[in-house]
């Protein structure tokens, strides 16, 4: 059950990240490449860190 339910909550947080991810992306139209190159780095590697705890939740051992 905790599987699905971290898998859900994923869906979800990956959802929105990609939304903002994509409305900001739009707006750096105009910015030069290189900042929108960083952008792009981060955004497609920053979205680890909010969900590692509740992966560690989902791949814990239950006692």
């Amino acid at each position: 059950m905790r599987k699905i339910i971290a898998s859900l909550v994923m869906l979800a947080f990956l959802a929105v990240w990609i939304f903002l991810a994509g409305t900001i992306g739009t707006r750096l139209t105009e910015a030069p490449d290189w900042l929108q190159l960083v952008f792009y780095i981060f955004a497609g590697i920053a979205w680890v860190f909010p969900l590692r705890p509740l992966m560690r939740w989902m791949n814990a051992k239950e006692s």
